[in-house]
């Protein structure tokens, strides 16, 4: 029985350009028997590198490459062509038959050789007796009678013959930095030197394929080969193209939002960035998981550091707990940033159900907040605060306004009645109203009164109510708020129809 560690050499694909092919190296002598042919086969598999062992170095054989007159191996490297392939036009202006002249002491570096050269020697006897017989190949009694004669088949590709003859050129030097000089090189080279079970060569292609970058089709080549190497030539090849862990997709996007809006000094250019890596990935829910994720944490310091400063201890100095109440603004108003660019990235694609609910559930929250600007201490030191937090509620209600997000009637309503009171606040306490805050008041006016409209009639009444402030000193000035009690009224007077379905 084969090895399996042969049967895993023995087939190859081999590639050039985008076809891929399976490259079978038929070599025989033409004098073994099948039995001996058999025994030969036996002593191909590939040992590890630790065994492997060169008896004759090259770099002390005289003699050179396809030197005649030293040589005591003639090799006919020939393309095989399918019969299936008879009729096809042939191209006359490559070769597809050659015979190279060889050293048996240089090429049993390359085990496949070895082992045909032992059996041949073995056999000698058996050679020589069946020369006359139609054998593939034997020793010759020609006037080269001192050579073995060797056939080596090759896939009838356009580069297969020249391939060939560079890997076994290479088995007469151990410098191949000269020849494996480029990722496609290496690949070109190693189907071949795996097939040959030539280890110097797969060592020194693989370790220059670890060592430099691929393109896209040359990683495919890389992945196609995984197969024929064994576990510790393939580790360093598999650890660059697969990752540890299932979750490392979300992992890494985990890490560059946080890279982007916590680490990075030039944080415009690299959120933007982030962005579209989070637009282009393949899979929404992973992007929805890790945006959720960071949502949470911000949501979460935002909400302790206001906490901290509504309710801060005074029983330390009076200077240490001024210093503390700036910091809890300041790093309310940085993750409040941090926050808004999340909740547009989950609008953006469409991933921000949960953030609506989230941001629903906010009571103790909008309470600190109401709490923190009725007081005078935070316009010196983060007068944006207010203004990035409607932000962050505007485009949340206008997504739900829009159907953008479809929130349950329960959601709609909290929404609208938690964040009401601190839009009210912001309008009676943010004075004097910078010009980007009443666009910004006026948006999230006609957006809540959008989603009052979309509730019952009960919980519509009691949220207008509170929204008489939105009223200006000339009345046509808010139509929005004319329109929006109109509806109710229009609705209101309606007769039931309950009646109406009996």
């Amino acid at each position: 029985m084969i090895p399996n560690s042969y049967r895993k050499r023995q087939r190859v694909p081999h590639r050039h350009t985008s076809a891929t092919r399976l490259s079978s190296t038929a070599t025989v002598v033409n004098s073994f028997s099948n039995k001996t042919l058999s025994e030969s086969s036996q002593k191909l598999h590939r040992t590890s590198s630790a065994a492997s062992t060169i008896t004759t170095s090259p770099n002390a054989v005289t003699s050179s490459f396809n030197d005649p007159y030293t040589a005591d191996v003639l090799l006919r490297l020939f393309v095989d062509r399918s019969p299936f392939d008879s009729d096809a036009p042939s191209d006359s202006s490559r070769q597809s038959d050659i015979q190279i002249y060889l050293h048996s002491a240089v090429i049993r570096r390359a085990k496949y050789f070895a082992a045909i050269l032992s059996d041949c020697w073995q056999h000698r006897t058996n050679a020589d007796a069946k020369s006359n017989n139609g054998a593939e190949g034997s020793r010759s009694n020609d006037n080269n009678n001192n050579l073995v004669h060797l056939n080596l088949a090759v896939v009838d590709d356009p580069n297969s013959i020249s391939i060939h003859l560079t890997v076994l050129q290479l088995l007469y030097t151990s410098d191949f930095a000269t020849v494996i000089d480029s990722a496609s090189t290496a690949l070109e080279i190693l189907p071949v030197a795996l097939e040959l079970l030539f280890e110097d060569c797969v060592k020194s292609c693989l370790r220059f394929l670890e060592a430099v970058p691929w393109s896209e089709e040359e990683e495919k080549r890389v992945l196609s080969l995984i197969p024929f190497l064994r576990e510790e030539e393939s580790k360093e090849l598999l650890a660059r193209l697969s990752p540890g862990k299932e979750d490392s997709c979300e992992e890494m996007l985990h890490g560059l939002i946080l890279a982007a809006i916590h680490n990075h000094p030039n944080m415009a250019f690299v959120k933007a960035f982030v962005a579209k890596l989070l637009r282009d990935f393949s899979s929404r829910e992973s992007a929805r998981r890790v945006l959720e994720r960071a949502f949470e944490t911000s949501l979460k310091v935002v909400k302790e550091s206001l906490e901290e400063y509504t309710s801060p201890d005074f029983r330390g100095d009076h200077n240490e707990t001024e210093a503390i109440q700036r910091l809890n603004l300041h790093t309310a108003m940085t993750n409040g940033r941090h926050l808004l660019w999340l909740v547009e990235r989950m609008i953006e694609l469409r991933v921000a159900d949960s953030a609506v609910v989230e941001w629903s559930e906010q009571a103790s929250f909008t309470a600190d907040l109401q709490r923190a600007f009725r007081d005078d201490a935070w316009r010196n030191i983060v007068p944006g605060l207010p203004a990035v937090v409607l932000r962050c509620t505007c485009k949340l209600a206008n997504a739900v306004a829009a159907g953008t997000i479809l929130a349950a009637r329960q959601v709609r309503m909290k929404l609208v009645k938690d964040w009401l009171p601190v839009l009210l606040v912001c309008k009676d306490n943010v004075s004097p109203m910078l010009p980007s805050h009443k666009p910004l008041h006026l948006e999230l006016e006609e957006t809540f009164l959008r989603i009052i409209s979309t509730l019952p009639m009960s919980d519509a009444q009691v949220l207008l109510q509170q929204c008489l402030s939105f009223s200006t000193r000339n009345v046509e000035d808010c139509p929005h708020l004319i329109t929006a009690f109109n509806t109710w009224f229009r609705r209101a007077t309606r007769p039931p129809q309950l009646e109406n379905l009996d």
